[in-house]
């Protein structure tokens, strides 16, 4: 397995706590808080295997940083299914693509969110003073950021009830809420828009969108004044969700109904925009604004939902595993008519887009950074880091390339700024909007371990790396904590 990105698919045995790394290069003095990440640790359920990467047991991943030193720590989460998979070799709850092998009557536990997993893998939140790991169903789990320990579920108990929210959410630094949207499956299916004020744990809704056949949400849009959701092909029915299948195999590819977008006014509540464009499946937005009474919606755009089956363990556990890959794509919506303008940013292979959040979410912007490979049609897995000029060099493409380090595979690059807007206030120091670095975890798979890179984001060089003596698996989503500050969102 040795080699190659399968590497990032073996299963992580031992929980380290503080952990020092050996540092190569020199940290910036003026980087210093936590880097926590989300995403699967294990993919064995007694003497099988889950069908897909989404499926994984649940593990947190802390690098704190401080000191130009860094230190490592994990835990898996102790989730309802994590602790039935250690106490009894099998699944208790379903995943994306797997289900618990149920037996006799046991098919009808299928029915309803008793069912959903709460093996929150996909990202984490921070909502209502406490530290989530979330994932696409209404079972959330509590962590403690300084030890990472389990420290319970968390159920909603209010208005969007027991509807599936979406990991992504976004945080208006503005308005001083999160936003977030949920998915209501059933005879009377719907999305759901909900707000949650700072200091306020209850999810108010805003605004209740039905929709006959759903589409598959992954993330959304947010403007100042509007939430868009862009509703792929990939639509499943009330029929399809009661056979006898994992969950993702009751969407089907049904590219004659194309991509319906929908807009929300965040105000008022109200549907005002109800569009139709050609199919294309997202699961990441890179951000969106307002400009001229139209709605810019820029997103890593693939042509199908092929990605989907792409990432079941059987394909992505194969040297010549070689996924779809996605561009850069801006949406131009007139909210007034509807009408749709498409065209490409960056022909790709561009995805686990990242920003600087802070500063430009729902605001115009300038650099997009994200994973990709050299060819619009990926050879083989991700390997390199890219950055996206969309101002006035744009099409300007960087990237910091492994070429001189075969068989290196990095994650989704966070950056984190030189000059946190929470401390500018009192600053005069003038910023660029990539003044400050990326933070990615990247497999050495030829040395079989991995390390937290840090990237200088203006120039794409590297400025460290902190090298683990183990590989560490392929994760997904995750967030920096400055420390003594609020935690604020690195992406959508």
């Amino acid at each position: 397995m040795s080699g190659d990105h399968r590497l990032g698919l073996r299963p992580t045995t031992t929980e380290y706590t503080d952990e020092p790394l050996r540092v190569d290069g020199e940290i910036p003095s003026w980087l210093d808080g936590t880097l926590v990440r989300n995403g699967p640790g294990s993919f064995t359920v007694g003497d099988r295997r889950v069908n897909h990467w989404f499926d994984g047991l649940a593990m947190l991943r802390r690098f704190r940083i401080e000191d130009g030193e860094v230190r490592y720590t994990n835990r898996f989460l102790r989730s309802r299914q994590f602790r039935h998979v250690r106490e009894h070799d099998s699944l208790r709850f379903r995943e994306f693509g797997t289900d618990p092998q149920w037996r006799g009557l046991g098919h009808l536990r299928r029915f309803g969110t008793r069912a959903a997993t709460d093996n929150a893998s996909v990202s984490v939140v921070y909502l209502g003073g406490r530290h989530l790991a979330a994932t696409e169903t209404p079972w959330w789990t509590v962590y403690d950021p300084e030890t990472l320990r389990t420290r319970g579920g968390r159920q909603f108990d209010d208005e969007v009830g027991r509807a599936g929210p979406l990991a992504h959410v976004h945080y208006d630094p503005f308005r001083e809420e999160i936003v977030g949207v949920a998915t209501r499956l059933g005879l009377h299916s719907e999305y759901v828009v909900y707000r949650v004020p700072d200091g306020k744990e209850r999810r108010e809704v805003v605004a209740r969108v039905p929709i006959r056949h759903p589409g598959y949400l992954h993330s959304f849009a947010l403007t100042p004044n509007y939430v868009a959701l862009l509703v792929p092909p990939f639509r499943t029915t009330p029929l399809a969700l009661l056979r006898d299948r994992p969950f993702v195999e009751s969407y089907r590819w049904r590219p004659e109904l194309g991509t319906r977008i929908l807009v929300v006014d965040r105000e008022r509540g109200e549907l005002v925009a109800y569009a139709r464009t050609a199919p294309s499946f997202v699961f990441h937005h890179v951000n969106a604004f307002e400009r001229a009474g139209a709605l810019h919606l820029d997103v890593a755009a693939f042509e199908d939902a092929s990605v989907v089956d792409a990432f079941s363990l059987d394909g992505f556990d194969s040297p010549d595993f070689s996924p779809p890959g996605a561009e850069l794509r801006r949406l131009q919506v007139d909210v007034e008519t509807g009408h749709v303008v498409t065209r490409t940013l960056h022909p790709g292979h561009v995805e686990f887009p990242t920003i600087h959040y802070a500063r430009c979410n729902t605001q115009p912007y300038r650099y997009v950074y994200g994973v990709g490979t050299e060819e619009r049609s990926p050879d083989g897995y991700v390997d390199r880091l890219v950055k996206v000029d969309l101002g006035e060099r744009r099409g300007r493409f960087q990237a910091w390339e492994t070429w001189t380090e075969p068989n290196v595979y990095p994650g989704e690059p966070l950056f984190v700024p030189r000059v946190s807007l929470q401390r500018s206030e009192d600053s005069e120091e003038a910023v660029t909007e990539d003044d400050g670095v990326l933070l990615s975890v990247v497999l050495d798979a030829d040395a079989e371990r991995s390390f937290l890179l840090i990237l200088d984001a203006a120039t794409m060089s590297e400025r460290a790396r902190a090298v683990f003596s183990e590989p560490i698996p392929f994760d997904f989503h995750g967030q920096f904590y400055r420390s003594g500050e609020r935690p604020t969102r690195s992406m959508a």
